[in-house]
């Protein structure tokens, strides 16, 4: 007997016995691009990528080999317009425990994120790099540093603005570098090296509040003349916005006072700290902040920034070394980075952070009552974690920066994932973002620890489903949305509207949403269309009163 499972617009069905085939339904009503992840009970990760031309599946990082069969459609699926067929013994975990692949190219479906986010004019190009703390394990390029004809390449050497991974890659580890050094503390109130914060009201901020933008200040406009100065005073000048360490509001202001912390407590500057100890121990040669002209060739232009000028106006105007954005680097440099993490502070025999703070740094802070978890400086769990994609575990860690880079990382699946592009699209963020989660699920699903085991796809979970294209041509549509009974209750789906899905799916915090938030979301839907036109006009005048506060302060999201 056939069971039956419905998985983003597939139908899965397996026999009883070993030997029997497999079998996909493929819905045809799709649109000409979808992306589908699920997962085995067992932990196999199955990917299904269907474009016009063809469909394939990948299970645990492997293709598997598929045979459409016009004769059996009707006795498999019942008349079913499209069918799959999947022979048990091609298929991982039958016989052996599915490996990864061989080291030199990632999955072919990484390569169509980045051709696809290329060809709707989301990047110029990108990178993409996989490692684990041994070393690279796989890294794929695609595009151009630019859109100038003649441009070169993009590979792992390509060098990129990385915005606001400078707070994790730059600043963070040295503010850590000073813990270590025994010069300072997270417990230690601002006001001891900022005697400009030494005012009713400010007393609770403490190197910690900084670190994992709990402080309650807002962001601030640098002015031109004696912009450090400037941006002291105004943030010091502030009403915080609440209690120090309750509330999460990101902010630059945070890592902006935390980089001239670096200055004051060491004597020297950022850029010149992180660079002795730091960059030159990991011999990560193209890090940097302010890059020499003469590697103007290697550099990704970034839009308003230009070749090798950080594309941050703030930043621009403190000098270009800054805590919260101005670092350059390459993926190779950022990967050697990630493995000093992944390794407890060290690499090759040299430390760099001890093991300690490296435990601190990505140990969990909770915020807005545990809605929100923060490492010190690195994010966990949070609205920016689109990096994290479906198959990292809880406790892994990353940031994103506004130019188009991110970083992901996993102790426990001893893997990490960095996605350096040259972004031009910065208005459709939900696509962007998309691309950032479906690059490291799909790299999770090949590489990550602990794969493999006997595959049974009627088992298939049913929490994860995207749809990549959809998302990048931010059109309005219809998605299904689905949920599964453990003990074989009744499959719920319900179409909604894709802006409507994606809100209920960020505050879910998963890629699927259970049946009690459908029935929650047509209990309400009368009351809500009534709210939202009682405050249309409202909302509007509003909006535009937000979005003129935050050009004038000339903060950035990543």
């Amino acid at each position: 007997m056939l069971c039956q499972l419905l998985v983003g617009s597939y139908c899965f069905a397996s026999g009883s016995a070993t030997d029997t085939a497999q079998v996909a339904t493929l819905d045809r009503t799709v649109p000409a691009h979808s992306l589908s992840h699920g997962r085995t009970e067992s932990g196999s990760a199955v990917i299904i990528d269907h474009t016009d031309e063809a469909v394939s599946v990948t299970i645990d990082g492997s293709r598997v080999p598929t045979l459409a069969d016009a004769e059996a459609e009707g006795n498999a699926t019942g008349g079913a317009s499209d069918v799959l067929y999947f022979d048990n013994s091609s298929l991982p975990g039958a016989g052996k425990s599915g490996d990864a692949p061989a080291a030199g190219s990632l999955p072919f479906s990484i390569e169509r994120l980045l051709e696809r986010a290329i060809a709707y004019r989301l990047i110029d190009g990108g990178v993409a790099l996989v490692g684990n703390r041994s070393g690279v394990l796989s890294s794929v390029a695609r595009g151009r540093i630019s859109g100038a004809s003649g441009a070169p390449a993009i590979d792992d050497r390509t060098i990129f603005d990385l915005a606001s991974l400078t707070k994790v890659i730059a600043t963070a580890p040295a503010v850590m570098k000073l813990l270590d050094q025994g010069k300072i503390a997270l417990a230690d109130p601002i006001s001891r090296w900022f005697p400009e914060f030494a005012n009713p009201g400010h007393e609770e901020l403490t190197v910690l509040s900084l670190l994992t933008h709990t402080s309650g200040l807002d962001d601030v406009g640098v002015s031109p003349d004696q912009p450090m100065e400037s941006a002291v005073h105004k943030a010091a000048a502030q009403k915080l916005r609440a209690r120090p360490n309750s509330r999460f509001h990101y902010a630059d202001i945070n890592f902006i006072l935390l980089g001239e912390l670096v200055h004051r407590v060491s004597g020297e500057p950022l850029n010149q700290f992180c660079q002795e100890q730091i960059y030159g121990p990991l011999n990560a040669t193209n890090t940097m902040f302010l890059p020499p002209k003469t590697l103007a060739a290697s550099i990704a232009p970034t839009w308003g920034g230009g070749v090798g000028n950080v594309q941050d106006p703030n930043a621009r105007r403190l000098g270009g070394v800054a805590g919260h954005a101005g670092l350059f680097s390459t993926a190779l440099d950022l990967s050697r980075f990630a493995r000093m993490m992944l390794n407890g502070g060290m690499l090759d025999e040299r430390r760099i952070l001890s093991e300690q703070v490296v435990t601190q740094m990505t140990s969990p802070y909770l915020a807005n009552n545990g809605a929100v978890l923060r490492g010190l400086g690195w994010d966990i769990s949070s609205p920016y974690s689109a990096p994290r994609g479906s198959l990292f575990s809880a406790g892994s860690f990353g940031h994103t920066g506004y130019s188009g880079s991110s970083i992901w990382i996993d102790p426990k699946q001893d893997l990490f994932v960095i996605l350096l592009t040259n972004r031009i699209d910065y208005h459709n963020t939900h696509a962007f973002n998309q691309l950032r989660r479906d690059v490291s699920t799909m790299a999770a699903a090949t590489y990550r620890a602990g794969g493999g085991g006997a595959l049974q796809l009627a088992s298939l979970s049913t929490d994860v489903l995207h749809e990549v294209t959809r998302a990048m041509q931010s059109t309005p549509r219809l998605v299904k949305t689905a949920s599964w009974s453990g003990r074989g209750g009744k499959h719920l789906a319900r179409g909604k509207r894709a802006c409507k899905s994606d809100r209920i799916l960020a505050r879910s915090g998963r890629r699927g949403v259970r049946s009690a938030a459908v029935s929650r979301a047509s209990r309400t839907a009368k009351t809500a269309a009534a709210r939202t036109a009682r405050t249309a006009s409202s909302r509007t005048a509003t909006g535009k009163s937000a979005n003129a506060a935050k050009k004038k302060k000339g903060g950035r999201r990543a």
